[in-house]
């Protein structure tokens, strides 16, 4: 099966262009609780793809507005690339959208769709999944305010938290999609003076410097500071070691979801990402 047989065909793909704001991608990546979001330019010759813009870089560059400096290069196949090869190259580049591109962009294949073909049986998926889960688990306490979460999320460099409760029990999922459904961008003055308010606040993430008594600009992507289980999906979908791929992915297709708790009994004991599953391809 090639990638054209599964991809979402250009007439399809919602686009951001540029030059535009970042507020045009915010807007559609939580309408749309996508990762990323493609972007183009019209040109004299047509259209022309330039790139996407991701979830991550919307929440770690704060201050830039402009979407041409919030662009990401990704890999471009063409439409006869097998799905077993753009699954490789997802999993090699870490990159859940791939440009199909032939001189213009015509369409977009995703993690998700490749886990769809999964799912259908298009492509192979008797791989058991507990050979596939991953054993180290990015885990949140459910206590935990929003805004601490969100760092830790960035700085374990994955999509997701499964939320732990006062017992250590899991109580939920809380994943990137949660968190930018909930951001907003704002504007104002910050002062930059020596009176430094709440400095030493539980759970303060970081310190200000003062650097004299005066205003500057700021722009910033602005998230509740309420706990997590009020923003956690709280009824999560799990699987034991002996489901198949086919059958996690099913589960991912049907529940709109990237990743599943693995248990044993009621132990957690790992986690399985889409991208897990295109490993076993």
């Amino acid at each position: 099966m090639n990638v054209a047989d599964a991809m979402t065909p250009r007439s399809e793909v919602v686009t951001v262009t540029i030059p535009g704001t970042r507020d045009d991608a915010l807007e559609y990546l939580q309408e749309q609780a996508f990762s990323s979001v493609p972007v183009i330019k019209e040109t004299d010759e047509g259209e022309e793809f330039r790139g996407i813009i991701s979830r991550d870089a919307l929440i770690e560059s704060p201050d830039e507005d402009q979407l041409a400096l919030l662009v990401e290069e990704v890999p471009a196949i063409s439409g006869d690339t097998s799905i077993e090869a753009a699954a490789q190259v997802m999993v090699e580049d870490g990159e859940r959208r791939l440009p199909i591109v032939d001189g213009q962009l015509k369409g977009i294949i995703t993690v998700t769709d490749v886990i769809r073909s999964i799912a259908n049986g298009d492509v192979d998926g008797d791989q058991i999944v507990g050979d596939l889960a991953n054993r180290d688990i990015n885990c949140v306490y459910e206590g935990t305010p929003l805004t601490v979460a969100e760092r830790e999320l960035s700085h374990a460099n994955v999509p997701y938290g499964v939320v732990l409760g006062d017992d250590g029990d899991m109580s939920g999922m809380l994943t990137e999609v949660d968190i930018i459904a909930v951001a907003r961008v704002v504007e104002g003055e910050d002062d930059t003076g020596d009176s430094i308010a709440n400095q030493d606040d539980d759970w303060a993430w970081e310190g200000i410097k003062a650097v004299g008594g005066r205003y500057m600009p700021t722009r910033n992507v602005e998230l509740p500071a309420e706990p997590v289980r009020e923003f956690m999906t709280g009824d999560v979908v799990t699987v034991n070691k002996r489901r198949t791929a086919e059958e996690a992915a099913q589960l991912m297709i049907e529940h709109d979801i990237e990743q599943i708790p693995l248990l044993s009994g009621d132990e957690l004991t790992g986690i399985v990402r889409d991208i897990d599953l295109l490993r076993g391809l």
